[in-house]
């Protein structure tokens, strides 16, 4: 499926860069996938195989923000790292879907996935907003609990599937579970996002949707950047970053539905 992707050292360095910014969006803002699966797109790589690529190449992110975040994580309660399950089985269940799914169609859903995926990024404030004055304790019950591995599961179908803005949703649903913390939230989101996207480039992998060489590259630049662009972007401050991302996401999406409608 990529023998005809025609592949140069600017190439390599466009990936490069587009991974460094995302590990560095990522650190502050999230929704660093925004940038780097167009970019793999734009490079010549088909749809299905540039998420794909892009899932391998991005997810060894979450392991370094989970190690960053391993004193909150050791405050979590017990019973929400379960929600781990559901996320990896979703995972799982997402790639296999997108391994099934036929180019053609995945292609004419990519404007679709990119337009939502900014939405769920530009609703991010709100939903913050919400997280601080809603009141938690109030569904710390087993009810809502079954609630949130429901809404996991699906959340880990998505994230194999594609991915982008999965943490801004398990971020919503540990604040209906009664979390409140964001440190502790976003420790346990790291975990998440690394299991989903985990599971998700394993089967990548083992279905040989992968194009390698870009991965390497992609993943030491984007590790690279999480730790050296995140003191720039936190300068610039993190709404400017999102902003940033906002304005790419939307103006990917219309020019992906204009390609479409051509």
């Amino acid at each position: 499926m990529t023998a005809s992707i025609h592949l140069t050292l600017a190439h390599l360095l466009i990936a490069a860069v587009a991974a460094f910014l995302a590990g560095g969006i990522n650190s502050v803002a999230g929704g660093g996938t925004l940038i780097t699966f167009p970019a793999l797109m734009a490079l010549g790589l088909p749809p299905v195989i540039a998420n794909a690529t892009n899932t391998v190449a991005i997810s060894p992110g979450s392991l370094g923000s989970l190690w960053g975040f391993r004193r909150e994580f050791a405050q979590t309660e017990t019973k929400m790292r379960w929600l781990v399950v559901p996320g990896v089985i979703g995972g799982a269940a997402g790639a296999m879907l997108l391994r099934i799914t036929p180019p053609n169609t995945f292609e004419k859903m990519v404007p679709f996935l990119v337009l939502f995926a900014t939405v769920i990024f530009t609703a991010r404030a709100p939903i913050q907003r919400l997280i601080k004055s809603a009141h938690p304790e109030a569904h710390r019950t087993k009810t809502w609990f079954v609630i949130g591995l429901v809404f996991q599961l699906m959340v880990g179908v998505y994230g194999g599937y594609f991915g982008a803005g999965i943490s801004i949703m398990m971020l919503s649903a540990l604040s209906i579970l009664g979390m409140s913390d964001m440190l502790q939230m976003n420790a346990l989101t790291s975990l998440f996002s690394l299991c989903i996207n985990g599971v998700a480039a394993l089967l990548f992998i083992w279905a040989g949707m992968v194009y390698w060489p870009y991965v390497l590259v992609m993943a030491i630049a984007a590790i690279l950047g999480g730790y050296s662009a995140a003191g720039v972007a936190r300068k610039i401050g993190s709404d400017r970053v999102r902003v940033f991302v906002i304005i790419v996401g939307y103006t990917i999406s219309a020019v992906l539905f204009v390609k479409m409608l051509r």
